[in-house]
């Protein structure tokens, strides 16, 4: 049931969040949007591949999605603290569902060219900052910071349940049905996310005197960040596993090929098993992430990650390779759910999308992980670099709880965070959502 005053859930149910109606809606809808999203991800490359013949045009579209991604998020943040959060989020859908329309008709009309997918990476590259932000904010708006915990594990569950079933979906589709209606599935995705979307009250952020320019409003996040300890820690912390670890899923089709000789098949077990991992994770956070010592459970489930990743690396067989790489990502799925759900109870509403744009911009960070361990598994092989970076990884989040303060101190920075909440509701009983949502 959901409480009177603040339609949140109550009770400690793994799937609490879904009993507020407004959350319901928004998790279809993001459910939607990631299958659509991930599905078209292997589309798209399966195309560039059909129509340059070139592994060379697979990284080209990657690049022309990962370049305005990182380079447009700081100003989705700004435009997310700054306008009603579901109609921002409603727009960017239209205008994606409109960019894989364009290749449908393309598809149909048999002239579609490398550029042009080329182009519509890049509007997704662009669009995706000003959505992802918003939909990371209005979770909040909705389940409040007392339901943040079950409200994003079941978020991350939905992104890796996609991660998981969208592409073999899509791969399917194509050697079923074809193409062109591959695009038409993916576009009734859209079309869901987007109806479903539109049933999402309207929260605006929380009123204050921003600076007039965007430049300045970037600034003033950054300087939000720089002034907030706990903010700070738990961003560069949050990093560690990007930089660090994260980077050997790169390297799996070296593990398949070269160390264990199980082919493409073999490839697929491992990102499946990897996928599997992440939703176990998020699931676990869901059912007993609500704890008051979030920090122990974090320390743990990073170490826990570094450990698994090593004995990954250094697994005789493929079977205990499945196995160890599933307990890998089940441990970086709870480590990265608890981060994101403890820095969006710490900071407050009117610096939320800001914040959250810096964060979406340090996953994009990850192909710089990418390079030095990929450099090193060409001279040393795959196995030693992933056992190095996963030790390295423990090291560094054993210094960086030791050398920092304000980790250690982050349970009563989030339950101040969380008792200041409970007064500013007990003050104004009703959430704050646009009139005629």
């Amino acid at each position: 049931m959901e409480s009177p005053a603040t339609g949140r859930p109550s009770g400690r149910s793994p799937f609490a969040s879904l009993k507020n109606s407004q959350f319901r809606w928004l998790y279809i809808s993001n459910l939607a949007f990631f299958f659509a999203m991930m599905g078209q991800f292997v589309t798209r490359s399966w195309l560039a591949f059909e129509i340059t013949d070139s592994a060379f045009a697979l990284g080209m579209v990657n690049f022309a999605v990962a370049v305005p991604m990182l380079l447009v998020a700081p100003f989705g943040g700004v435009i997310a603290d700054r306008v009603e959060r579901r109609n921002l989020i409603v727009a960017g859908q239209v205008i994606l569902l409109a960019n894989e329309a364009a290749v449908l008709v393309l598809l149909i009309a048999g002239v579609l060219a490398f550029w042009h997918l080329l182009a519509v990476s890049f509007v997704m590259g662009c669009v995706f900052p000003f959505i992802m932000p918003a939909r990371q904010a209005i979770v909040v708006n909705i389940v409040g910071k007392q339901g943040l915990v079950n409200a994003m594990a079941l978020q991350m569950g939905a992104m890796n349940a996609a991660r998981v079933v969208a592409p073999a979906l899509a791969g399917f589709l194509i050697w079923a049905v074809g193409i062109n209606w591959t695009y038409v599935v993916a576009i009734a995705f859209y079309l869901v996310a987007l109806s479903t979307m539109s049933r999402v009250d309207r929260f605006w952020p929380e009123k204050v005197a921003l600076p007039k320019s965007m430049f300045a409003d970037i600034a003033d996040g950054v300087r939000y960040v720089k002034g907030e300890a706990a903010v700070r820690t738990l961003l560069l912390f949050g990093l560690v596993p990007i930089l660090l670890a994260m980077p050997f899923q790169s390297l799996l089709a070296v593990f398949a090929e070269d160390v264990w000789d199980v082919g493409s098949l073999g490839l697929g077990i491992l990102n499946a098993a990897a996928g599997l991992g992440g939703l176990i994770g998020s699931g676990y956070v869901a059912i007993f992430g609500d704890t008051d010592r979030k920090l122990r459970l974090m320390m743990l489930s990073v170490l826990l990650f570094g450990s698994s990743l090593f004995l990954f690396a250094v697994s005789p067989l493929f079977v205990i390779g499945i196995l160890f790489v599933l307990l890998a990502d089940v441990f970086v799925g709870i480590f990265q759910t608890l981060n994101n759900t403890i820095i969006q109870v710490i900071f407050p509403d009117h610096v939320r999308g800001r914040v959250m744009s810096l964060l979406m911009m340090s996953f994009g960070l990850t192909p710089l992980g990418t390079v030095p361990i990929a450099a090193l598994a060409e001279v040393m092989g795959a196995p030693f670099a992933v056992a190095c970076a996963s030790a390295t990884l423990i090291v560094a989040a054993i210094l960086f709880y030791l050398l920092s303060p304000s980790l250690r101190g982050i349970d009563a920075t989030s339950r101040e965070a969380l008792e200041a909440e409970d007064g500013e509701r007990l003050a104004r009983p009703f959430p704050i959502a646009a009139a005629g949502g």
